[in-house]
């Protein structure tokens, strides 16, 4: 055969492109099956008994109510749970159900199945618990003095992480201090908690789930349930949001449960209260900070404390302390640094993964810091910023030397010399604090602009074996030559989906690829989480297709040659041979593990290690207007910067940013779960409020590429930084207009008024 062909032909929609996602349009118009849509034959719906006190030893439970309800099939407690009574990420110490003891506001006791979801809700409500009440720890701080009540036998300390580098006893001639503190953030995904096991013949069960980590789940499920992991079986069912909240366990062993006691399939729906207390949050913070430098402005040493409350149990909350204190002193280079960071167990809420993981709070207190010390030495902000910057050498807190670019100046020097937002005109409403309210008509608003610049480790760290698997095959469907790509990853939302196919266009040159639902039939994607998944399993799927090249290229008898337009060309684009004439009735198919290069883990009293894969950096410009007098702010624009590495979809790119940046927004004004004496206040989106687009201000975003020579097509895990600078650039507009300290995140009207 002869001829030549485009190399791009076939891959229009390949890396780089921005191809419309196969669930966009679904999603838009309401037509997409999220997991809550799920349905079976003959099926029954579960439902939860929680909790009423954050601390409490059970002296009995009578199910007889709800035994008796008409409709009900299964009634079950601890005491029902066939295998492992325990299940957790990282600490296997949190109960199926409550075991003698509940430790937190909303923890399981109970599971219902009835034939109708009402029924199963009246049900529940009708078991009746003997509950000796004890006084709840929910104070992080005062848990850790050893006179306090003990949340676990362990002790209420989870994890301590020091961190010690350089001269210790260094001193310096400009020192400022702060406390700082970081509210409760829940994940506010609008899919609530969902999905439908089905009995399986084999004894085992079927489970689909909205889930981060389906591999993850099956683990702990099945040692739950005391069957073998290959008696369980997950597929991924549609996802309506996660952003860390879906990593853990919340009804898949409770659903399972109750089908394989009843025999047929159970459907468990939270609510979205009931949501609220059936995920981790953001781990709330106090942070205590301290910053020498030199007189022109130099870093010479960082020290803090940082204490999180992990609550009732330990979810991912060692890897957030680690990460919060491995990265406590941000993107700036620091001769001597004394960190310590404390995970600790109370009473209120179990706090694990959410969008940052631990950078977000730290970010909070250093750039706040920043800002002290710029005014401090009479510097400009961004110039005291620059003037520290780290760059592509020099090394971490831990001692990690930083590879790769790391543009922490121009990302700084790009956001301040963005053109400033305009002046409000005034006249509309919805330009002033307060919008559409008419609250105020300007006279007592003042506009501020502020900064903040964050870092962030991408993929799992400190030596945990951190890998994807993919399996692609190739084949001929309908006379054409298509691929087929199979993993674990699951889509939240992030359109993996849409990248996993772009990667297949271009490593095979082929334009039919087909994303196979992801399910635990492959190898473990591990989570979609820590900024990983187009870096891991994108790099899975690279090499999965590599292999499948190449025995193409077998096939042909001549390597160096390329894939393109179906075909099999040379550099020169001369065609050698089409895929349909290799392929033939025998399909090729590759099944690949991929991994980055190993991280380490950190030395327990220095604190010293390579412990992380990638960093990435974001910076954000603020424009907000403020009313002093009424204490309501308006973020009146924002700019950012981000390098990305290489953006295999621009379009998503973008969204990413935006949307990491709302969620920051969210964070500094307006969201925060409000604990009190261990009890949830504001389990609704009612009391609980998440910023809508009439709060979201224009954005002004810059997309740099400088590409990571060790990641798949050089890129750089995006969708976490721009959650971890936003905050702190907020709140530093908002104490420019104001001149208030604003020490505590989000910030409400009363810190603003003095009321």
């Amino acid at each position: 055969m002869s001829g030549s062909v485009d190399v791009d032909t076939g891959v229009d929609a390949g890396i780089g492109a921005s191809p419309v996602r196969p669930d966009g349009v679904l999603k838009v118009t309401g037509e997409f099956a999220f997991s809550s849509d799920l349905w079976a034959d003959r099926m029954l719906w579960g439902a939860t008994l929680r909790s009423p006190h954050p601390r409490a030893r059970i002296r009995g439970i009578d199910l007889t109510g709800a035994l008796a309800t008409p409709g009900v099939h299964a009634v079950l407690t601890a005491d029902d749970v066939p295998g492992d009574k325990r299940y957790g990420l990282e600490h296997r110490d949190q109960p199926v159900l409550a075991m003698g003891e509940v430790r937190y506001a909303g923890e399981p006791v109970a599971v219902v199945a009835a034939d109708h979801p009402e029924t199963a809700r009246r049900a529940a409500a009708r078991i009746t618990v003997d509950y000796e009440v004890l006084p709840p720890v929910v104070d992080s701080v005062a848990a850790l003095d050893p006179s306090s009540d003990q949340v676990h036998e362990s002790g209420n300390l989870l994890r301590h992480v020091p961190i010690r580098k350089g001269d210790q006893d260094v001193t310096a001639p400009v020192v400022v201090t702060g406390e700082y503190e970081v509210g409760m953030q829940d994940q506010a995904f609008l899919g609530p908690e969902s999905g439908l096991a089905i009995p399986a013949e084999d004894g085992g069960v079927d489970l689909f789930i909205a889930t981060q980590w389906l591999h993850g789940d099956l683990a702990q499920v099945a040692d739950c349930l005391g069957l073998p992991h290959d008696k369980v079986r997950l597929s991924l069912a549609g996802v309506g949001g996660a952003f860390g909240g879906r990593e853990d366990v919340s009804m898949q062993v409770h659903a399972c449960m109750l089908a394989l006691r009843t025999g047929r399939p159970v459907k468990m729906v939270y609510s979205r209260e009931e949501s609220f207390y059936g995920h981790v949050h953001r781990h709330p913070a106090r942070m205590w900070y301290e910053h020498g430098a030199d007189e022109d402005g130099k870093l010479v040493y960082v020290k803090a404390r940082l204490v999180l409350d992990g609550g009732a149990y330990a979810s991912t909350s060692t890897a957030v302390v680690a990460n919060a204190t491995t990265l406590g002193v941000g993107p700036y280079r620091v001769p001597s640094v004394t960190v310590d960071g404390y995970a600790v167990y109370t009473n209120n809420p179990p706090c694990g993964a959410m969008r940052g993981f631990g950078a977000v709070q730290a970010c909070f207190a250093y750039e706040s810091q920043m800002d002290r010390l710029a005014e401090a030495l009479g510097l400009d902000p961004v110039e005291l910023r620059v003037r520290n910057a780290m760059e592509p050498g020099d090394t971490m807190p831990t001692g990690q030397v930083v590879e790769g670019p790391a543009p922490v100046a121009e990302l700084l020097r790009r956001v301040r010399d963005t053109p400033p937002a305009r002046q409000h005109p005034g006249a509309d409403p919805r330009e002033l604090p307060g919008g559409v309210a008419n609250t105020t008509h300007g006279e007592g608003v003042r506009r501020g602009v502020g900064y903040g610049i964050g870092i962030k480790n991408v993929g799992f760290s400190e030596g945990f074996d951190d890998y994807s698997t993919a399996r692609v095959r190739l084949e001929i469907v309908g006379g054409e030559p298509a691929a087929v790509v199979h993993t674990a990853a699951a889509e939240v939302g992030q359109g993996l989906v849409t990248v996993q196919a772009q990667i297949a266009r271009t490593e095979l040159g082929v334009e039919q690829v087909t994303v196979a639902t992801a399910d635990t039939s492959v190898g473990s994607a591990g989570s979609s989480s820590a900024s990983r998944q187009t870096y891991v399993t994108g790099g899975a799927v690279k090499a999965a297709c590599a292999a499948v090249r190449a025995e193409v290229l077998r096939r042909v008898g001549r390597p160096g040659l390329l894939l393109a337009g179906g075909k099999v060309v040379t550099a020169e684009r001369e065609v050698v041979a089409d895929l349909v004439d290799v392929l033939g009735d025998e399909p090729i198919e590759r099944t690949v593990e991929w991994r980055h290069r190993p991280t380490f883990p950190l030395d327990p009293r220095t604190g010293q290690g390579d412990a992380h894969v990638q960093y990435a950096f974001a910076a954000h410009r603020a424009t907000v207007d403020v009313d002093v007098e009424l204490g309501l702010v308006r973020v009146v624009e924002i700019a950012t910067a981000q390098d990305v590495g290489r953006a295999l979809h621009p379009q998503s790119v973008w969204g990413q940013i935006a949307g990491g940046t709302a969620q920051g927004l969210g964070l500094a004004v307006m969201e925060e779960i409000q604990v009190v004496d261990g009890l949830i206040r504001n389990p609704s989106f009612t009391d609980y409020l998440i910023p809508t687009i009439l709060d979201v201000p224009p954005m002004r975003i810059d997309v740099l590429e400088l590409g990571d020579p060790e990641a798949p097509y050089g890129l750089r895990g995006i969708g976490e930084p721009p959650t971890i600078s936003s905050t702190p650039a907020i709140v530093a507009a908002i104490r420019a207009a104001t001149g208030l300290p604003l020490r505590r995140v989000p910030v409400r009207p009363e810190h603003l008024t003095g009321t």
